[in-house]
């Protein structure tokens, strides 16, 4: 007799070859329309599932997995990033959680240097003033912005995507700096050329761009809080593809409007989709709507590696994403 097959929900729509092999490996309702699911949608799933496929607009909080039926037995995250779901409460629970690490880090490197692009070259403003009709042709002072070669870069987070952002800034001639909760081996600095800092607030009192590329995580909560923005030189751009809650919003905002901080490229927010209204009457600041990650190869390889922890949680076996507290 063939196995039971597994009861999975997902809660987003995702990629149409990605959801036809679900269909055929598992017993698997789709979300249609893809709108996020509320809060009682959440707590509906979890209780009659074996398998959840949440992404990061699910607050999987210890609230809603308090209320997962037995079936629950692993939440397979499309995305690389879990802070959206309590994982100590999901294993106190036997609930296994996996991830999709390392599929996003290309594509997301790609937007750091199109972010820093845009704003040190003042793109979106040159963008504005064409699609306004109001260019009156070209003028040598006009539209100035800055060269990136030679510029410093320091990087928040020397992982697969600090890394990646690590290569291309070094192809377009800028100095490599990072800071990391442990120095990467020899190999890699050598490689980039990359110049290691133990202090955070002296590498960005010194850095001429600073990029977030860390996780969320208790520790990295507004590790650019107030005090730190403060540090940056007034001629220094900031740029975070990871996640919003490692900047202190309010205090980036004010230091852009009091000209404290030149510019800033922000693809992730505090407050998820609620921006702060002050960041875009800012000429300055380039803002993205998570696009990070966003094309269509990147998407299908998660999908992949989703299929894969649940193929491999359903055979029997530990799914190769599993995400335990200890990693966070």
């Amino acid at each position: 007799m063939p196995a039971q097959r597994l009861d999975v929900i997902v809660t987003r729509r995702l990629p149409e070859v990605v959801e036809t092999r679900m269909k055929e490996l598992f017993n698997v309702e789709l979300r249609d329309p893809d709108i996020k699911m509320t809060r009682d949608e959440l707590v509906d799933a979890v209780k009659r599932c074996d398998v959840l496929v949440p992404c990061v607009t699910d607050q999987l909080d210890a609230a809603v997995l308090a209320q997962a039926g037995p079936r629950l037995r692993l939440i397979a995250n499309y995305g690389a990033g879990v802070d959206h779901i309590d994982v100590a409460t999901a294993q106190s629970r036997g609930i296994i959680v996996s991830n999709t690490p390392g599929v996003g880090a290309e594509d997301t490197a790609d937007m750091v240097m199109a972010l820093i692009l845009g704003v040190v070259r003042r793109l979106p403003e040159g963008m504005a003033e064409m699609q306004a009709g109001r260019w009156s042709g070209w003028a040598p002072m006009d539209h100035l912005g800055g060269r990136i070669g030679g510029r410093r870069l320091g990087i928040l987070g020397m992982g697969r995507i600090g890394q990646a952002v690590a290569r291309r800034a070094r192809a377009f001639g800028m100095q490599i700096h990072y800071h990391n909760r442990r120095r990467v081996h020899d190999s890699i600095e050598q490689e980039l050329e990359a110049t290691y800092w133990e202090s955070l607030d002296q590498m960005i009192a010194r850095m001429d761009i600073v990029s977030v590329n860390c996780p969320h995580t208790p520790s990295t909560f507004h590790l650019l809080n107030a005090r730190r923005l403060k540090l940056l030189k007034p001629s220094a751009v900031v740029i975070n593809t990871s996640r919003g809650e490692v900047i202190d919003e309010n205090a980036l905002t004010r230091g852009l409007r009091a000209g404290e901080i030149a510019g800033a490229g922000l693809d992730v927010f505090e407050h998820g989709h609620e921006i702060n209204p002050r960041l875009r009457e800012l000429p300055n600041v380039v803002l993205l709507p998570h696009m990070g990650s966003a094309t269509v190869e990147g998407r299908v390889e998660m999908g992949e590696k989703v299929l894969i922890n649940i193929k491999t949680f359903a055979d029997g076996h530990r799914p190769p994403d599993r995400v335990v507290p200890g990693m966070l």
